[in-house]
């Protein structure tokens, strides 16, 4: 290795005259002291001493235990006994966050403190590795939503359901309810392993590599509620398919497991590591690796403990794998996690062909009717932007039920399957969902549109999200059917900059913000954010989508501003360009 470091002064190399050379006198010329370099709080590298109050709370209590304390203490004396060191940092650990007070405007959502942007009330995600739900566990989460959260519930963008309302005197019922029949909420928030995102077909598409459902088993059943795993820097985001539609978006999880047929090695995983959106997004990137089924939880065991050993903990804005990543490089991750945690070499891998190679559907959400490897089949079915209630979690485990299934699935776009549905039993199902609002043969806008929980209940957000975006689904079915052969195309609805709508990777993609209106008075709006896409592009942008420079829009101009820009597509797009690749070569007039 060549060394590149400065001789130093005292000891130059200097020509003589005659060409002689010797040693000359350092010349003295001042120099500014250089300050030490600020610890990053990497474990292995700075020690562990906490470098900022979240680091503290953590190290002072593991916050798995707070469990104890809510039902022994608070669920018996009350919101107001709460200290805020568990109420704002160790309740998350078992999926509570304090809602958003009724009333509060978006803009002062970065001016007011916590405790007076926050509720009385809690949003509980229950957490639900894979998606797999039997009818059983669905109708008991329904009834707790029901009985303590005012019929509220959400499906969200991570295969998780979301209830709202709920009160801290609650969650010992709640547990008992969910625990009864194999739910829980540990570490469906906080610095943990979060929810394992998982094929919605496993198990049952008659096109699938590999079920991956013996290995989200296996890393929920050895590691979550693991307290060696519980102080992470920050979240940590999995996922795994076996399906070649790349149903789990695994471009964005900070670990993803890709089915692959290798040629020489047979059927296993492609692992890809150091995704996240977010206001700093960055797709992750291939290891390089094949693993097998059997390797592929020591392997994940084996890069979250890199995250935790290795990831910066000074700045939250920075604790994510991804910087990890961008830093060390592939190369030095693999020889560490090969080096330090497996003790193993693996061999090389090889990617996973794009859906859109293999003639497959490249949104990966599963609407429609599609038959299964059994002869029977499942039925995808869109809710609007993912909002559901009790009651229609209920009436859905009733009717699944009543046509032969007791098996459904949420995916990560914010859809519900049914499975195990006889052929005789199709129809009459569709026609079922369709009266609870749950369409198998959806609009392009309706399947297409997800929206995050919006400032209805979210204290990060500044403008509403889910009412907004079923206004501008049912303008848009109205203004844009007379575009029979549309593409389809994205439209991702953010209430913040955080990105939970995944807003940079939508063909559309709005961060929510205030903005201007014509009239000069400050509104609730969005960003536009446009091209973005994973699986269907073949660009070396890597999917984000681009911004245009002052395109913003208000809130009640989403409609309009979505039927411009999609009619002036329909009139430009070259043969069978997609909406993302007309975008990116468009000029910004053409995309306002």
């Amino acid at each position: 290795m060549v060394n590149t470091a400065p001789t130093p002064p005292e000891t130059q190399v200097a020509t003589q005259p005659g060409g002689k050379t010797g040693t000359a006198p350092a010349r003295r010329t001042p120099t500014a002291s250089k300050r030490p370099a600020r610890p990053n709080g990497q474990w292995k590298v700075d020690g562990k001493a906490p470098l900022n109050h979240n680091e503290e709370f953590k190290q002072e209590s593991d916050p798995l235990l707070v469990r104890e304390r809510i039902e022994q203490v608070y669920a018996k004396k009350g919101f107001d006994s709460i200290p805020g060191d568990d109420l704002h940092g160790r309740f998350r650990w078992w999926g509570l966050y304090t809602q958003r007070k009724p009333g509060i405007d978006g803009g002062k959502t970065a001016t007011l403190e916590p405790h007076e942007l926050e509720d009385e009330y809690f949003m509980l995600r229950v957490r639900i590795d894979g998606g797999a739900l039997s009818t059983e566990q669905l109708r008991t989460i329904a009834g707790i939503s029901t009985d303590f959260g005012r019929g509220s519930a959400d499906i969200t963008d991570r295969q998780n359901l979301q209830l709202h309302w709920i009160e801290v005197e609650a969650m010992p019922e709640i547990w008992r309810r969910l625990e009864a029949v194999g739910l829980s909420t540990t570490e469906a928030c906080g610095d943990v392993p979060r929810v394992i995102l998982g094929s919605p077909v496993a198990g049952v598409a008659k096109d699938e590599l590999i079920d991956p459902t013996p290995v989200i088993e296996q890393i929920q059943e050895r590691f979550i509620g693991d307290p060696a795993l519980a102080n992470l820097p920050r979240k940590f985001k999995s996922a795994i398919t076996g399906h070649p539609s790349l149903d789990v978006v695994h471009q964005i999880n900070d670990i993803s497991f890709v089915a692959v047929d290798h040629p020489e090695l047979g059927i296993g995983y492609d692992v890809w590591v150091g995704g996240a959106l977010s206001t700093a997004p960055r797709l992750a990137e291939r290891l390089d690796v094949f693993v097998t089924e059997e390797e592929a939880p020591e392997v994940w065991h084996g890069v979250v403990r890199i995250f935790r050993d290795y990831g910066y903990r000074r700045l939250r804005n920075k604790a994510r794998l991804k910087f990890l990543l961008a830093d060390w490089g592939v190369e030095k991750f693999r020889q560490v996690l090969e080096d330090e945690y497996l003790g193993y070499k693996l061999p090389d891998g090889i990617e996973p062909p794009s859906p859109a190679s293999l003639g497959l559907d490249e949104r990966g959400d599963h609407v429609g009717i599609h038959e299964q490897h059994d002869g029977r089949f499942y039925i995808g079915a869109a809710p609007t932007v993912g909002r559901v209630s009790g009651e229609t979690l209920a009436k859905l485990a009733d009717l699944a039920e009543a046509h032969g299934s007791r098996r459904v699935r949420l995916t990560p776009q914010q859809k519900l399957l049914v499975l195990d549905v006889v052929k005789d039993e199709v129809e009459p199902l569709v026609a079922g969902l369709a009266e609870l609002g749950l369409q198998a043969r959806p609009s392009i806008f309706r399947r297409n549109t997800i929206a995050c929980t919006g400032i209805e209940y979210c204290k990060l957000a500044i403008v509403e999200t889910k009412a907004t975006s079923a206004a501008a689904i049912t303008q848009l079915e109205e203004r844009l059917g007379d575009l029979k052969n549309l593409k389809p195309l994205s439209l991702h609805v953010n209430g913040c900059p955080n990105s939970c709508a995944r807003i940079q990777t939508a063909d559309i993609g709005l961060k929510g913000q205030l903005v201007m209106d014509d009239d000069g008075n400050q509104v609730p709006g969005f960003q536009v954010h446009l091209g973005g896409g994973l699986t269907s592009l073949d660009r070396d942008d890597a999917g984000l989508g681009r911004t245009v420079r002052g395109l913003k829009v208000t809130a009640d101009g989403i409609g309009d501003y979505v039927e411009r820009v999609v009619r002036r597509f329909d009139a430009d797009h070259d043969g069978e360009e997609t909406f993302a690749q007309w975008a990116h070569r468009a000029d910004e007039e053409a995309l306002r």
